[in-house]
Formats: structure tokens, C-alpha cells, sequence
């Protein structure tokens, strides 16, 4: 009696492909190469966290330095023509200023000029804010008072 697997039995025997058999699957090369670029991506994205956080971080500065500027802008429009505060000059007087800002970074002064005939009934104010980050930056507001 023959073996069950021979040819007589009808069964087709598996054949081998000459050499090795080819795996499938990720080398450790393979798996190096795209860890590295996936590192490199990674990095790149990381890059932009920071000029954002100092683009937000500049804009804060801004909006609070206008803030305190139109405050200014709003306390002066509502004072009549003969107080002091809306007399000609620099206020506060010589290099003085408004500290302003949860750190006080930020400084405030604003000059009034008495404008020539046939504007003489007008009064130009103009304040001014200043604050450092990095580099000196400011804002400037400027209203016109009337005299009523």
C-alpha cells in the first residue's frame, strides 16, 4: 500500500519555491526611517507654540494699552472747558506718568494744545501709552474738547 499523500491518492503535494521564503512585514530599518521623519514633523509643528504664545502675549499688551488710553480719552471729554486738567501742556507736568497695568508696565500721560483762531474754541488731546516688551511699543489716543 502506498503512502495516503502519494499521486496514486490523488492529492497534490505542496510545492517549495526555489530559495528563501520572503517574510512580510516592517524591518527595523524601516520602522528607523519613519520614526525620524515623523520626529522631524513633530518638531517643526513645536515650533510654532512659542510665536504663538508671544503673538497672543503682544496682543494682550496692545488691547490693554488702548484700553487705558480711550479710559483717558472718556475722564477728559467729560470735564468742562475750565478745569485744570484740560489746561494747556503735559500731564501729568514734567516726565511724570500714570503707572498703570497688573504689573505696572505700562505708563500714561497726555498732552493738551490750544489750537489757533478760528479754532480756538478747541482744545486737541492727545494721550499717549507706553509700554516695554522686547522693545519699547506705544499708543496714542487723540480727542478734541469743545468749549460748551
Amino acid at each position: 500500500m502506498d503512502h495516503p499523500n502519494s499521486f496514486e491518492a490523488g492529492f497534490d503535494l505542496p510545492t517549495c519555491a526555489a530559495g528563501p521564503v520572503r517574510e512580510r512585514g516592517v524591518s527595523l530599518l524601516e520602522l528607523l526611517i519613519a520614526l525620524v521623519v515623523l520626529s522631524i514633523g513633530v518638531l517643526a509643528v513645536a515650533q510654532l507654540f512659542p510665536a504663538g504664545s508671544r503673538t497672543q502675549v503682544q496682543a494682550k499688551e496692545l488691547t490693554s494699552a488702548n484700553f487705558y488710553a480711550q479710559q483717558k480719552v472718556e475722564q477728559l471729554s467729560l470735564l468742562s472747558w475750565t478745569d485744570p486738567a484740560l489746561a494747556a501742556g503735559r500731564h501729568p507736568s514734567g516726565t511724570a506718568c500714570d503707572t498703570l497695568g497688573a504689573h505696572r508696565e505700562m505708563l500714561r500721560f497726555y498732552q493738551v494744545d490750544a489750537l489757533a483762531a478760528p479754532l480756538d474754541e478747541l482744545r486737541k488731546v492727545t494721550v499717549t501709552v507706553s509700554w516695554k516688551l522686547q522693545k519699547p511699543h506705544s499708543v496714542t489716543a487723540t480727542t478734541y474738547v469743545r468749549k460748551t
